[in-house]
């Protein structure tokens, strides 16, 4: 019976067994934020309108569209936040979950261009921070990222 299974799977091809696929897995988003630093190494914060009080303060970045690169959707969302453009590397430094249906993808960026106007609608303030010098209402997951990466020995 597994046999007959495997070879009717196989000849369905690709789209057809990915819309299959679909029907049996909850749906899940994809979050990508970026970290971004200035010439400085100081990394770009927002306070966040939509986040709890108790941490409003991240890393800018928002959910992929569906069919966007992760690196594009981060370049994407600090764009549309802040209008700076950034230059997003390719590999995510993180990568988690935890989230009910959410999975978190982190990637380091370099500020390239562009002057600092925020999206009022979502952020409420932006600033710059050293590694060492970090909002308290920042979440602590963030905070140690941050640091590591910003570690000497890297």
């Amino acid at each position: 019976m597994y046999t007959f299974i495997a070879r009717l799977w196989k000849t369905l091809g690709g789209r057809t067994q990915w819309r299959l696929a679909r029907l049996q897995h909850s749906t899940f988003l994809v979050y990508a934020a970026g970290i971004v630093r200035d010439d400085e190494g100081r990394v770009l914060l927002l306070r966040h309108r939509l986040w709890p009080d108790h941490r409003p303060w991240g890393l800018p970045g928002g959910y992929v569209n569906a069919g966007e690169r992760l690196p594009d959707g981060v370049a994407r969302e600090v764009l549309e936040e802040t209008s700076l453009r950034v230059r997003v590397r390719d590999e995510p430094v993180r990568v988690r979950s935890g989230y009910r249906h959410r999975v978190e993808a982190f990637y380091e960026a370099d500020l390239v261009g562009g002057e600092l106007a925020l999206e009022e609608a979502e952020i409420l303030e932006a600033g710059w921070f050293s590694p060492d010098a970090l909002p308290a209402a920042l979440a602590a997951d963030l905070k140690s990222l941050i640091r590591t990466l910003s570690a000497p020995t890297r």
